[in-house]
C-alpha cells in the first residue's frame, strides 16, 4: 500500500505489528525513503511543525481598542469641539492669548492613551504555542537512501526511519522498529513521573491510553537511555503534540468578567448620554422656540458628552489590578494577565492536583506489614531518624528480621539519593523512592553502604504495564560469613552460599504478589496460602483507604544474570517480603485554607491520578469531602456523555485516576454550569484545560513552560493555600473596583445633569468646558480613585459566596446608589450655580461677573474630595473608621484640592484652563457648599444603620 492511500486518521499505530506499519508507509526499515518519495510526502503532508491559526495582525489589535463606544464618543466630541474653534477661529471670535484647538487636542490624547493602554495589555500575546515550538528538536539522524543522514527536523515526513540515542528530544511520533534498553521521560506530554521503558515487539489493544502506548514515541519527550530504530507514523500538527496546539488554538479567549462589566457600562453611559443630550437639545430649542441658541446647545452638549465618559477610569483599573499583581507575588502568586486579578475575586470553583499542591510531594513511609505484623513507622519527611512500632510500642528492627529483609530490598531497588544539603535532608530522585531510602535508613539500612554489597549488574525499570521494577545483585564478593549481612538478614545469606545473584522487585501489590509462589516469615520461606494472600491484599486496602500509597517487594535467588527483556520469564516464582504505604502528607496548612475558601462560598475539587481510595483519604482528611461522596474516576469520565458530565460536576468532588486531558472536558462541564473556575497544572497537556479555564494556574515549581504560557497565574509555591489567598485578593480589587466606580461615575452624574441645567435654567452659556470636563474626571477623580483602589479589605471579605461573574456592575445596589448620589450631587451644585450666577451679575470692580462658573467648577471638584473620604466604607461613619488605615485618601484629597486652588490662583494655570481669580469668601462658600455632599453620605449611612438596611 502507498503512502498516498494511507488513511487520514492513524490513531492505532500501536495495535499494528512492525512490519504491517512499514507496508503502510511503503518504507524500509534499513534503507529508508528516497529522495523522490521525501519530495511527494513534503507536498502532500507539509513542514514536520507546529502552525499557528490565522490571528489578529498588530495592526488589527490597535484599531480594536478604538472600537469603543465610548471612546468613539470622544473621538466625535473632538471632532465636532475642533469644528467649533475652527469656525471661531475663522470668525475672530478667539479671546486674546486664547489657544486654538486645546479641547479637542486633550481629548483626542486621553483617546489614544486609551488605546494605546488597551493595546498593550492585549498583545501580551500567548506564548504556549511558542512554548511548545522549543520542545522540537532542531535536527534529527535519518535513514535516507540507504544513508544515515543529519537533517532539520521540519524536514522529516511520515515513513521516514529515524535513530534515537539517549539525551535527544523526539522530533516526531513514531512506531518502534527496534530497541535496546530505551527510556523516554513523557511526564510533560502524559502526566507520567517516572520514565517509561519502550518495547518494540509490543502489539497494544487500539483502546490502549496514550501513556500505555509502550511500542510508540512521541513528539516533544525525551530520550533518557538507551537506543531506537523508529519509523516516523505522524508529522506536525498531526503529532500528539500537534494536537495540543490544535486544542489551545480552538479554545477561544472569552472576556473576563470585569472587561464584560465594563462594555455594559461604556453602553449604559453612553446610551443614557445621548439620550439626555437629546433632551437637552430639544428642549433648549422649544425654550428659544427656534435655532437661535443651537450653537450654545451643542456646546452644552459637546461637554456633557465629555463628563458622562470617565477618561481616567481605563488607567485607575490598570494600575489597581497591577497593584493586586505586586500584592499577590508577596504570597507566592505571579499575575500573567492583568484581569485575572479581578477574575479571582469571582472564583466559585477551584480544581486542584493533588501532589505538590494540597500535599507536600514529601513521600514518608507510615507503615510497614510483614510476617503477618503491622509496624507504624515515626518520623519527618527525608530525616532518617525515626521509631518503629507495633501495638504502640517501640520495636527494635534486628529482633524482626523480616522487616530487615523488605527494608534491604527498599534500599537496593531503589535509584534516589538521600543527601543532606544545608543542613536539610533531601531527595535526588523520585520521592517515592526517597521515602524508602528514607525508611531504610532508620532501620540502620544505608542505601549507599549496600550498594557496594550488592552492586547492581542489571535491572528491569519500571513500566506502566508491569507497574514493578526489578534489579540484579551481585552476591558472590561478599563473603558467606559476613556478619554485617547475616545482620541484615540470616535467610538472605544463606542463598550467597549457592546463589550468587539476588534479584529485588518492587511495584504494584496486586501485581507483584500475583508473580509470588512463597512468603518471607521470620528466617523461613514458605509456601503461599489462599489465606495469607487475602489476608495481604486486605492489608493493602486498608492501607490504601488511609490515604497511602503502598507497594509491594519481593526477592528472588539467581544462578546466573537474565537477558535484557526477559521480565516475562524472570519475574516469577518470588518469595513475597511485604507491604509498604506512605503518604504524601497534606500540608499542613491547606486544611484552614480549604476551609476559609469553603466559609467563602467557593467549592474545592480534587483531580488526581491516584488510586480513588489513596485520593478519598486525603480529600476527607482536608476537607473537601465527606464520607460517602463519591469518587469520579477517568475511566467512568471517558464513558460518560457531556450531557452524564454536566449532571454530576457540581456532586463531585474528587476525580481520581483522572489524565490531564480529561480536565478540559471537567473544566467545560463546570462552566456549563455556570461556574467561574480555577484549574491548576504542570503538564504540556494540561495547557488546554489552563487556557479554558476562568483561572487558568500553573505550577512554578514542577511546571513546564507550556503551561506557564497558557496560564492566567503561576505558583511560586505550588501551595493551594496561595491559590485561596489570591481569590481573597482577587476580592479586594474587585470590591475597591466598585468602590472607585460609585465615586467616579456619581460624580459624573452629577456634573453631566449639572451642565444639562444650565441652558435649561436661561443661564447664559456653559458652565464647564470639555477641558475642566477632562481635569475633573483626570485629575480631581483619578487621584482619589487610585488611593481607593488600596483601601484595605473588611473583615468578611472572606465569610461570604462570591459575587456571580455574570452580575452586571450595577448589581448590588451599585446603579442606584450612583443615580441617588448624582442627583443629591446635581442639586447641590446646581442650586450653589443659581445662587452664584446671580450673586456673579452684581457688578464688582475687579472681578469677571464669569466667575460664577468657577464657583460651580470648584464646588464641584471640592465636593468630591468629601465623597472620596465618606466612600472609604459603606457602612461605618467616617469617625469610626481609622483615618491613617489608607494615607493615600487623605493624601490624594490634599494634593487634589491644593491642585485646583492652583487652577484659580496662578496665572498662567488660570488661563489655560479658562477659570477666574475667586475672592476669598465666594471660595469659602464653594468649600460649604461642597461639604455638604460628605454630610449627606454620612446621614445616608445613618439612616441604613437604623432601619437595618445595609449597603453593598
Amino acid at each position: 500500500m502507498s503512502a498516498n492511500s494511507l488513511p487520514e486518521d492513524t490513531a492505532s499505530w500501536h495495535s499494528l505489528e512492525v512490519n504491517k506499519a512499514l507496508n503502510l508507509l511503503d518504507t524500509n526499515a534499513d534503507s529508508g525513503l528516497t529522495t523522490e518519495n521525501v519530495q511527494e510526502r513534503l507536498q502532500k503532508y507539509g513542514d514536520n511543525e507546529l502552525k499557528e491559526s490565522n490571528g489578529r495582525s498588530s495592526w488589527e489589535i490597535l484599531l480594536d481598542q478604538f472600537k469603543n463606544i465610548m471612546l468613539l464618543m470622544l473621538i466625535a466630541v473632538a471632532l465636532i469641539s475642533g469644528f467649533l474653534d475652527f469656525m471661531a477661529w475663522q470668525a475672530g471670535e478667539l479671546k486674546p492669548g486664547e489657544v486654538p484647538f486645546k479641547d479637542t487636542i486633550a481629548i483626542m490624547a486621553i483617546v489614544i492613551l486609551n488605546g494605546i493602554l488597551g493595546y498593550v495589555q492585549e498583545t501580551r500575546a500567548e506564548q504556549a504555542l511558542a512554548a511548545l515550538k522549543k520542545m522540537t528538536s532542531p535536527l534529527v539522524r535519518v535513514l535516507r537512501n540507504s544513508k544515515l543522514m543529519e537533517i532539520a527536523a521540519k524536514e522529516l515526513v511520515p515513513g521516514d526511519v529515524i535513530l534515537l540515542e539517549a539525551g535527544m528530544q523526539i522530533a516526531a511520533d513514531g512506531r518502534l522498529i527496534e530497541q535496546s534498553n530505551l527510556q523516554v521521560r513523557e511526564s510533560a506530554l502524559t502526566g507520567e513521573a517516572e520514565a517509561v521503558s519502550k518495547q518494540a515487539n509490543l502489539i497494544l489493544p487500539e483502546e490502549t491510553s496514550l501513556g500505555d502506548r509502550l511500542n510508540l514515541v512521541f513528539q516533544g519527550t525525551e530520550v533518557v537511555q538507551g537506543r531506537a530504530k523508529v519509523l516516523v507514523t505522524n508529522t506536525g500538527m498531526q503529532t500528539e503534540l500537534g494536537k495540543i496546539a490544535t486544542m489551545l488554538q480552538s479554545v477561544e479567549n472569552e472576556p473576563t468578567p470585569l472587561q464584560q462589566r465594563m462594555t455594559q457600562l461604556g453602553n449604559v453611559l453612553v446610551t443614557g448620554s445621548l439620550v439626555l443630550v437629546a433632551i437637552v437639545v430639544v428642549g433648549g430649542i422649544i425654550q428659544a422656540r427656534g435655532f437661535g441658541n443651537f450653537r450654545e446647545l451643542l456646546e452644552v452638549s459637546l461637554s456633557m458628552a465629555v463628563a458622562v465618559v470617565p477618561e481616567g477610569l481605563p488607567a485607575v483599573i490598570t494600575v489597581t489590578l497591577a497593584l493586586g499583581t505586586q500584592r499577590m507575588v508577596r504570597h507566592n502568586a505571579l499575575i500573567r494577565k492583568l484581569p485575572a486579578v479581578e477574575t479571582l475575586g469571582s472564583v466559585t470553583t477551584i480544581c486542584s492536583d493533588k501532589t505538590g499542591t494540597l500535599t507536600q510531594n514529601k513521600m514518608v513511609v507510615q507503615s510497614v506489614c510483614a510476617n503477618n505484623h503491622v509496624f507504624r513507622v515515626t518520623g519527618e519527611g527525608y530525616n532518617p531518624i525515626g521509631d518503629f512500632l507495633l501495638d504502640s510500642q517501640t520495636i527494635d528492627v534486628e529482633d524482626y528480621p523480616e522487616i530487615s529483609a523488605l527494608l534491604l530490598a527498599s534500599a537496593v531497588c531503589n535509584d534516589a539519593v538521600l543527601q543532606k544539603e544545608k543542613g536539610e535532608w533531601a531527595i535526588l530522585g523520585d520521592p517515592t523512592e526517597g521515602a524508602l531510602v528514607t525508611v531504610a535508613g532508620k532501620a540502620g539500612i544505608e542505601k549507599d553502604q549496600w550498594n557496594s554489597k550488592l552492586p547492581r549488574i542489571a535491572e528491569f525499570p519500571f513500566d506502566s504495564e508491569r507497574k514493578r521494577m526489578s534489579v540484579i545483585c551481585q552476591v558472590e564478593e561478599v563473603a558467606t560469613g559476613e556478619a554485617s549481612l547475616r545482620a541484615v538478614d540470616p535467610v538472605i545469606a544463606s542463598f550467597i552460599q549457592s546463589q550468587p545473584y539476588l534479584m529485588f522487585t518492587k511495584g504494584s501489590p496486586e501485581l507483584t504478589l500475583a508473580r509470588c509462589t512463597q512468603i518471607h516469615l521470620g528466617n523461613n520461606f514458605v509456601p503461599f496460602t489462599d489465606e495469607q494472600r487475602a489476608q495481604i491484599l486486605a492489608e493493602n486496602d486498608r492501607m490504601a483507604s488511609l490515604g497511602l500509597r503502598v507497594l509491594g517487594l519481593a526477592y528472588k535467588p539467581m544462578l546466573e544474570i537474565p537477558e535484557e527483556g526477559s521480565h516475562e520469564i524472570s519475574e516469577v516464582n518470588l518469595i513475597w517480603l511485604g507491604l509498604i504505604g506512605m503518604l504524601d502528607a497534606p500540608r499542613p496548612e491547606v486544611k484552614a485554607a480549604v476551609e476559609e475558601s469553603r466559609n467563602a462560598g467557593i467549592r474545592p475539587i480534587m483531580i488526581t491520578g491516584d488510586h480513588q481510595l489513596t485520593a478519598r483519604a486525603i480529600a476527607i482528611d482536608l476537607g473537601i469531602a465527606q464520607e460517602g461522596d463519591r469518587v469520579l474516576t477517568g475511566q467512568e469520565l471517558q464513558q460518560m456523555s457531556d450531557q452524564d458530565l454536566d449532571q454530576q460536576v457540581d456532586l463531585v468532588s474528587i476525580y481520581a485516576r483522572v489524565s490531564p486531558e480529561h480536565k478540559l472536558r471537567i473544566v467545560q462541564g463546570l462552566q456549563r454550569r455556570g461556574r467561574c473556575v480555577a484549574m491548576t497544572g504542570d503538564g504540556v497537556n494540561d495547557a488546554p484545560a489552563l487556557k479554558q479555564a476562568d483561572i487558568g494556574i500553573a505550577m512554578g515549581i514542577t511546571g513546564t513552560d507550556v503551561s506557564k504560557e497558557a496560564s492566567d497565574m503561576v505558583l511560586l509555591d505550588d501551595n493551594f493555600t496561595t491559590i485561596v489567598a489570591a481569590t481573597k485578593e482577587g476580592r479586594v480589587v474587585y470590591t475597591n473596583i466598585r468602590r472607585f466606580i460609585k465615586y467616579i461615575l456619581g460624580s459624573n452624574v452629577g456634573e453631566v445633569l449639572t451642565i444639562a441645567a444650565a441652558p435649561l435654567l436661561g443661564l447664559g452659556g456653559v458652565p464647564l468646558t470639555p477641558l475642566q470636563i477632562l481635569w475633573m474626571n483626570l485629575v480631581t477623580d483619578g487621584l482619589p480613585a487610585l488611593a481607593l483602589a488600596v483601601e484595605p479589605p473588611e473583615a468578611d471579605v472572606m465569610k461570604r459566596p462570591p459575587f456571580s461573574p455574570h452580575e452586571s456592575i450595577f448589581a448590588r445596589g451599585l446603579g442606584s446608589y450612583i443615580i441617588r448620589i448624582g442627583i443629591i450631587f446635581a442639586i447641590i451644585s446646581i442650586i450653589l450655580m443659581l445662587w452664584a450666577y446671580n450673586h456673579c451679575k452684581i457688578p464688582v470692580e475687579g472681578l469677571d461677573p464669569e466667575r460664577w462658573k468657577t464657583m460651580v467648577f470648584t464646588s464641584l471638584c471640592v465636593a468630591q474630595m468629601g465623597h472620596a473620604i465618606a466612600i472609604r466604607s459603606n457602612n461605618k461613619l467616617t469617625i469610626e473608621m481609622n483615618p491613617f488605615s489608607n494615607m493615600f485618601v487623605l493624601g490624594a484629597v490634599v494634593v487634589t484640592t491644593i491642585l485646583q486652588l492652583m487652577l484659580i490662583y496662578v496665572e498662567p494655570l488660570r488661563a489655560f484652563f479658562g477659570t477666574h481669580w475667586l475672592p476669598p469668601t465666594e471660595l469659602a462658600i464653594c468649600f460649604g457648599f461642597s461639604a455638604l455632599m460628605f454630610v449627606w453620605i454620612e446621614l445616608e449611612k445613618l439612616f441604613f444603620r437604623f432601619t437595618g438596611r445595609r449597603t453593598v
